[in-house]
């Protein structure tokens, strides 16, 4: 029988991950498992994971600060705090880099069960030179993957 204990949930804002977070938050009830929230900050240099591109007022590149992750958790805080519907077990992780590979690091160093993410990011870009967050997890981690879709939308081939 399959028993979830550790959720994580991975985050880029997008439709589908918010969709997705529905889907984390009934299995985390279920299970009665603790949920990881992720958010990972998308460093423009594959490399040099220090500097982000995001959490700043004007979307210019800057140095990844203490500030800053405080700052996107708290964005990370008002979107899904309210949906937790009584969830407590609930763990919120901020990294920053490049998304897949961050994912994959954080579930290999402390092994979810399940990780639960969008099928289809907000970014696009990405897919051009690494191919797309889900499928790089869904092909590396070290657990079930589940990639969730906006049922609403039609994806053409």
């Amino acid at each position: 029988m399959i028993q979830y204990q550790t959720i994580l949930f991975c985050t880029d804002f997008s439709e589908d991950a918010n969709i997705a977070f529905y889907h984390a938050v009934d299995l985390a009830k279920r299970y009665n498992a603790k949920l990881h929230i992720m958010h990972v900050l998308h460093s423009i240099h594959r490399y040099m994971p220090s500097e982000t591109d995001e959490g700043t007022d004007n979307g210019s590149v800057t140095d990844a600060s203490p500030d800053i992750l405080a700052k996107v958790e708290q964005k990370v805080r008002r979107q899904y705090e309210p949906q937790l519907e009584g969830l407590r077990d609930v763990e919120y992780i901020i990294k920053v880099g490049t998304p897949f590979v961050e994912i994959l690091r954080w579930a290999r160093e402390h092994k979810p069960d399940i990780i639960i993410m969008g099928a289809r990011g907000a970014s696009e870009l990405e897919q051009t030179h690494y191919g797309s967050t889900v499928e790089q997890v869904s092909r590396r981690a070290p657990c079930h993957v589940m990639a969730i879709r906006n049922p609403e939308k039609t994806y053409t081939l």
